[in-house]
């Protein structure tokens, strides 16, 4: 059980998109058993230097990780991550010294959910960087990090994790509610009304941002990211590409399932590329395809795998995505039909960017009590475990 009433917690969170360092001070407070009060108290992001994000890039390609490269990288982004947190701590009014723990995602490299079959048995893997130790002996304060392999080691895929804190604090007894993150993949919780932790599910969507952004740093350099949706609407939809993307085997695979680079990263991007120079399409119109198919990908999992059994009330989105305001209004023209109202976080209170760093803070004040963070029926788990490695500073 919950053992302290009150607590103050850093939350650290790098994802996909490799954007930067999202960091938010949280002040926690304990009402009773799986019931809690949040308040965001500081949030920044720090952009990863760019001869970084160049280096991370590179380890997402396995021939190309070499062992002195993830081991280097793995120090220095705990370097990085231990400066995003004193920068974020000294913007919330708090010190070091008042924080009891930090949660820190670290960088996904590689994630590979599925069975992989050595001498008779299988292993399930995934590869985080940032480095626990340097972040907790630099801050002086507790770190956890690595929190996907204690949910692998028994069964499951390690993620999605965010579900967990969606539960605890977004969870209602008269709605129905998906929160969908938009990062570099989209992710979706399911709660329905009045649902316990065990009736919550979750999985990834498809790719969110990320085939997006590929597009933009090749066709549209040095522009990283389709700032706003700008380029998309300017394009039309097309139905060939439209269809080729919607056919990839990922989006009928059984739940739980999750994704990442390793499908819908640059080899993916490369192929629509090489389609776009033999058609000679315009490259609005391709951007605006890749950010309709990522809508649709939400709009088709809701459709396959949630509808049936709990229809919703309301999509609250979340997420680098959540500010396209092409990809919302591709949503809405999806959803509202059905009788879904399409909100993001900022319309109900909350703070986009700082969602995911939230969850990340509140999931490592929870390693820190040693109180189980995953849910089973989420990742396929074959039990509730202490999700995260814990990092204590030098006394």
């Amino acid at each position: 059980m919950i053992t302290r009433a009150n607590a103050y917690a850093v939350g650290l969170m790098s994802g996909t998109s490799v954007d930067g360092i999202d960091a938010a001070v949280i002040k926690i407070h304990a009402v009773r058993e799986q019931e809690l009060d949040v308040q965001l108290l500081a949030f920044e992001n720090t952009p990863y230097p760019e001869q970084t994000r160049n280096r991370i890039f590179e380890l997402f390609d396995p021939a190309k990780a070499t062992m002195d490269k993830v081991g280097m990288m793995n120090m220095w982004l705990g370097e990085l991550y231990a400066n995003a947190t004193y920068s974020v701590i000294a913007k919330s009014g708090l010190k070091p010294e008042q924080i009891s723990v930090i949660g820190s995602h670290g960088q996904t490299i590689y994630h590979a959910p599925w069975d992989h079959a050595i001498d008779g048995h299988t292993v399930r893997y995934t590869v985080q960087i940032g480095e626990g130790a340097v972040i907790a002996n630099r801050t002086g304060i507790p770190c956890v990090s690595d929190f996907r392999a204690a949910d692998m080691a028994v069964g499951g895929q390690g993620a999605p994790l965010v579900p967990f804190t969606d539960y605890l604090l977004y969870r209602s007894d008269k709605h129905t509610r998906l929160l969908q993150n938009i990062g570099g993949i989209g992710n979706v919780t399911v709660l329905p009304a009045g649902a316990s932790a065990e009736e919550v599910y979750a999985f990834d969507t498809g790719p969110g941002n990320m085939i997006i952004d590929a597009l933009i740093a090749q066709l549209y350099a040095p522009l990283t990211m389709d700032i706003g949706g700008q380029i998309a609407a300017r394009g039309q939809v097309m139905d060939e590409l439209l269809s080729w993307m919607q056919q990839d085997d990922y989006y009928a695979m059984p739940l739980p399932k999750s994704t990442g680079r390793e499908r819908f990263g640059m080899q993916y991007t490369e192929q629509i590329l090489t389609m776009m120079r033999e058609k000679q399409w315009r490259a609005e119109d391709v951007v605006a395809t890749v950010t309709y198919e990522a809508a649709w990908s939400i709009y088709d999992s809701y459709s396959r795998y949630v509808a049936p059994r709990h229809p919703a009330q309301q999509l609250i989105v979340a997420g680098g995505g959540s500010y396209n305001a092409t990809l919302l209004g591709y949503l809405k023209q999806l959803f509202l039909p059905l009788g879904i109202d399409v909100l993001t976080q900022e319309e109900i209170g909350g703070n986009s960017d700082a969602k995911e760093a939230i969850a990340f803070g509140l999931l490592g004040y929870y390693t820190l009590q040693q109180l189980p963070n995953n849910i089973p029926n989420v990742t396929g788990a074959s039990r509730p475990v202490v999700m995260g490695k814990l990092s204590w500073p030098a006394r």
